[in-house]
């Protein structure tokens, strides 16, 4: 049965993948969650929080630099799953969905409350 999850779709990555490719390339790490969900405990190494419920991401997704590399999370990996799929639709090539935020802190990436 296919999986959405598995990473042979080239957009869904496990933690242990996120943590290599970000050896080779930094990329740009946006949270899709709300405010809220932001605030309360995020990636230390996030640059961006863009709520994907809101509008805030499709609003400002025309602006991003489609050479970069982004990586993408929220709270379960459905919204970003979501996110990660508009962005590769508008053209953007290199871009991932990393996942849920607690199961990135379990697997040892660094939060900020």
């Amino acid at each position: 049965m296919f999986n959405i999850f598995s990473s042979s779709n080239g957009i869904d990555i496990s933690s242990k993948e996120f943590k290599d490719k970000l050896e080779n390339e930094r990329g740009v790490v946006i949270d899709v969650r709300t405010r809220e969900e932001f605030d309360a405990g995020h990636l230390a190494l996030t640059d961006r929080q863009l709520d994907v419920m809101n509008g805030d991401f499709q609003n400002t997704m025309p602006q991003l630099d489609k050479s970069k590399t982004y990586y993408l999370y929220c709270r379960s990996g459905n919204r970003s799953g979501q996110a990660a799929r508009m962005m590769k639709q508008s053209g953007f090539e290199n871009v991932y969905n990393v996942g849920g935020f607690d199961t990135l802190v379990a697997h040892g990436f660094e939060a900020n409350d």
